[in-house]
This record gives structure tokens, sequence and C-alpha cells, in this order.
């Protein structure tokens, strides 16, 4: 942050420097008019300066957002999986693996992602998981088949613990807050540069000014909204796991 504002002094004392030397020169002329050239230039490279730094911090949140909803489905679908693979294990096992399967799931799509909405996951989620592979590992397999159930319920948890930590990621993920104090800051430099510049807008022409402002204002609190993946506009709801839950209670009902 330091550098940040180090940078824009030192963009601050060119420009002092630059006026400076320019009054020695000749050829030149005051500039006091609203609509002159160096209002003009700046208005220009403000309004390009805001809407770079409003695309990024719309594409930035938006991207994550569809990453993090993909995850959410491959995390489910290697539940899935392993709930499928834990059939081969024998009987007491396979009940066992399968329930606690049940039960991340339902501790994943409840308490779990509420506390994503304030940036981490839940510790028990971890023990769950860890505890199930604990499980599975400890299953007697005397058979080549029952190895090979072993097996494939262990790879399959291992696909839903790297899901797991992309999710954790993904819950941590905001964009750089200097971007946001930027997109704000600009906003409102493009909103007051009129004023700023002497304009003193009258009559119908504060009818675009006034529109202008309104739409500024809902595209900076957009920018805010959606800036944490699993809360505001676009947040990543727990659908898939949702509708997870409700195939293996199905499949455990034998339907």
């Amino acid at each position: 942050m330091i550098i940040y504002f180090a940078a824009a002094a030192c963009a601050v004392g060119v420009v002092i420097a630059a006026s400076r030397l320019v009054r020695r020169t000749r050829g030149t002329v005051d500039d006091d008019a609203p609509d002159g050239p160096t209002s003009s230039h700046t208005g220009a490279m403000l309004s390009a300066l805001f809407l770079l730094a409003f695309a990024i911090a719309i594409v930035v949140p938006w991207t994550t957002a569809d990453s993090a909803r993909s995850n959410t489905y491959t995390e489910s679908q290697a539940i899935t999986e392993a709930y499928w693979a834990a059939e081969r294990l024998p009987a007491v096992d396979a009940r066992r693996v399968q329930e606690g399967l049940i039960t991340y799931v339902e501790l994943v799509r409840g308490p779990e992602w509420r506390l994503m909405k304030h940036g981490r996951l839940s510790s028990r989620g971890w023990a769950e998981l860890d505890g199930l592979r604990h499980e599975v590992i400890a299953i007697q397999a005397p058979t080549d088949e029952a190895k090979d159930a072993r097996g494939a319920v262990l790879d399959h948890l291992g696909e839903v613990s790297a899901a797991r930590r992309q999710r954790a990621a993904d819950a941590a993920t905001t964009p750089p807050a200097g971007l946001l104090a930027v997109t704000f800051l600009t906003g409102v430099v493009v909103l007051l540069l009129p004023f700023l510049v002497g304009a003193r807008p009258r009559g119908m022409a504060l009818v675009p000014l006034a529109l202008m402002a309104g739409l500024l204002a809902a595209g900076t609190y957009l920018t805010i909204d959606i800036s944490h993946v699993f809360t505001g506009a676009l947040a990543v709801g727990p659908e898939a796991f949702t509708s997870l839950h409700a195939d293996l209670q199905r499949i455990a009902g034998g339907g």
C-alpha cells in the first residue's frame, strides 16, 4: 500500500514540475475553461481509468464464481463415486462409510455453507473427511476385490479432499482491496470533475449528471456486492450438495 501512495505522490510531483517548466516556454496559454484541453484530457483519462478498474472488478469475481460453482459439482461427483465404490466393501464397513459420507454432505450444505460466507470452512468438515479416510484405511481387505474396493474409495476421497481445498481457497478469495478503492475513488472523481474544473450545471444539464451519478453508484456497489464468491448477487449456493443429499438418501433407501 505504501508503494501505491509513493507512486501517486511521484506522479503528482511530475505534474507540478512539468507545469512549472512549461510556464517558462513560449507559445503556451493559460487554460482555465471547463471545456479546455486540460479538462477534456483529464476527463477522458479518468473515465478510461474508471472503466478499466470497473471491468477488472467485475470480471475477476465473475470468473472466480464460475470456477467455484464448477468445483462444487466436482466435489459432489467425487462423493457420489466414493459412495458407490463403498458398495463393494464388506456390508458393515460399507454402511458405516456411506453414512459418514451422508453426514459430511449434510454438514457442508448446512452449517459449513453459512460459515463460508465469512471466508472459511469448518474444522469439523476436515475432521469428518479425515476420519472417513482413516476408517477406510483400517478396513480389513482379505481378497483382491476388497483391496480394489478400498483403494477406489480412498482415491475418490482424495478427490473430495482436493476439491474441498479448492473450495477453501475460493471462500478466501476476494479482489485486491486497492482495486475496489481505485474503482470507488475514480468513480467519485469522474462524478465531481465538472465541478472541480469550474462548471456550474443548471437546468436540464443536471439530468444526465444525476443519471450518471446514480449509475456510477449502482456500478460501484455492484463491485463490492460480488467481491466474495459465496455472498452477494453472484453467490455460489449449495445446490450441488442439496441435490447430492437427496440422491444419496434415495440410493440408501433402495430407490
